[in-house]
This record gives structure tokens, sequence and C-alpha cells, in this order.
């Protein structure tokens, strides 16, 4: 038995080439509701970078505003005063014309260091301000090189004078003065001290002198008993010294230094050694000279 099969592929059908709409919506709807989480969580973000950095500039413009323009008008935190205990605190404070209000900004140093320097016993005075409300004031006293002594109101009273040569203490016991060292003070006589007590200013390289011959080898100004200035007849002066330890005095010319002086004390110990009485030393020249004593119509 024999017979044919024809075979024919289906087609496919106009339904089954269009593509279901159900699909398709379900697929984009998915995919834009992804999208939009996406942004909103960006611009959620960005927001709240931008809510930190707002946050952020805004306490740092009111950090800056109370650094610079409010705290500096504030009164001090801080304010030291060191270097000086001849007056107290408040005092100081007065003569400086620094009030209980003081600020940072009110202070001005130059003024400040010009009223204090007006005190006699102060030498000089630095002020330091430190931003944003601190103030330094380091004050250097005078410190005594010789003295002196002159009457005042009657009674011969103590002067004390530093190494530019201001008296800037009167009538004070020598424990209570400022003096390098608590060394013994050489005295100077002769000095033409007016009523303002303001030596001309032909005597100030003595002091100047002195304070280096301290700073050197202040033993030297140890055996020293006193230094008369003797005034020439028109122009200038020299030194008479009266040794400590010896009966003779010496004459030297103004400018003094440890040379001469140690060159001085051992031509004494010399003619301490010689038989004769020997009164004077001069040193003024380069050969020295000496004069013996007058002896007694006795």
């Amino acid at each position: 038995m024999s017979g044919e099969f024809i075979y024919s592929p289906a087609s496919p059908g106009e339904k089954d080439l269009v593509p279901r709409d159900d699909v398709f919506e379900v697929s984009v709807q998915e995919g834009t509701e992804f999208e939009t989480g996406e942004r909103q969580k960006a611009a959620g973000l960005e927001k709240g970078i931008k809510v930190l950095i707002i946050a952020a500039a805004s306490v740092l413009v009111l950090e800056l505003l109370w650094i610079f323009a409010i705290s500096p008008c504030m009164p001090l935190s801080r304010l030291e005063i060191s270097g000086f205990s001849g007056l107290g605190r408040e005092e100081i404070l007065r003569r400086a014309g620094i009030g209980e209000r003081a600020s940072y900004i009110s202070i001005n140093p130059r003024s400040v260091e010009k009223n204090l320097e007006a005190i006699r016993e102060v030498e000089s005075v630095r002020v330091t301000k430190r931003f944003p409300n601190s103030v330094t004031i380091l004050m250097v006293p005078r410190t005594a090189v010789a003295m002196a002594f002159d009457k005042i109101e009657g009674r011969r009273t103590p002067l004390y004078f530093d190494r530019h040569g201001v008296l800037f203490k009167a009538g004070s016991s020598p424990a209570e003065v400022q003096a390098p060292g608590h060394l013994v003070l050489p005295v100077i006589s002769g000095l033409p001290l007016g009523e303002d007590r303001v030596l001309p200013a032909i005597y100030l390289p003595l002091f100047t002198s002195l304070e280096r011959i301290r700073s050197a080898e202040p033993r030297l100004l140890q055996v020293i008993s006193e230094i008369r200035v003797n005034r020439k007849p028109f122009d200038g002066f020299d030194l008479i010294l009266y040794p400590v330890h010896s009966p003779i005095r010496v004459r030297l010319e103004p400018n003094l230094n440890e040379e001469t002086l140690r060159y001085v004390m051992l031509m004494l110990d010399v003619f301490a050694e010689k038989e004769q009485e020997i009164e004077e030393i001069d040193f003024r020249t380069e050969t020295a000279s000496y004069k013996l004593k007058e002896a007694s119509s006795d």
C-alpha cells in the first residue's frame, strides 16, 4: 500500500508576530522606576553635600568673625608684666595708660613703652601683642654702676647712676638698689650736680667705662674706694683714684679701661715696697711719675 504525505510548515499568524503589549509595558515601567529612584538618590546626596558645605562655610565665617572682629575688641584674656619689681601691677598699668577694659585693638605698644620709660628707674620697655587678645610687657630696670653723695634737704644722701650716667635713685641704701651681682659700688665725687642733677654730656662716658670694666673684671672696681672727678680750669677733667688698700692716690685720664687699672694695681704693689713715702702716682702720660710726701716740719 502506498500513499503520499505532504507537509506544509505552518506560517505564523499575525498574532504571533506582534509583541504582547502587557510584557512591553511592564519592562518599560520597571526601567523608568529604577532610573527615577537613582535620580532621587543622587539629588538627595547632592542636596546633603550642599547643606554640609553651607554649614561649614557658615561656621568658618562665624569663627573668622569672632577671631578678627569680636575677640580683639574684648578685654584682654592675658596681660603679663615682668622684669621690674619697683612698682605694683596697678601702678604700672596706670602709668602705662592701660585700663581695666583695655583690649588688643585699644593698646598702642609705642605709646605704652613711652609712658613706662618715663619712670626714672626703668631703662627700657618692650611691649609685645599676641593676636587676638594677649599682651606682654617686659621692663628692664636701670642697674647702678656707681654712686655719689649730695646734700638733699640738708642731709647727705646717696645718689645712684646707671651705665648711661642717669641718676635714677636717691636716698636708698645700696641693698635696695639694683646693682650687678650685689657688688660694692665705686663712689664718684666731684661731679657737677646742678639743681636738676642731670650730668653734662662730657661726664657720661665715664659711667660707660665703669660698666665695661665691671663686665670684664668686676674685682678691679672692688679695690677702689673713691674716684674723684678733677675738673680742669678751662675744659675737660681727669680722675683721681683712691685705692682701698694703699695710701697712694692715682691720677688718670678719664678714659678708664681694664688694662689701665691692671697696670695701676701692679705699680702700686711695686711702689709699696719702696722706702719713700709716695703721695701720688701720675699715669696721664706714657711715662708714669710720682710725687713724694712733703717732709713734716716737726
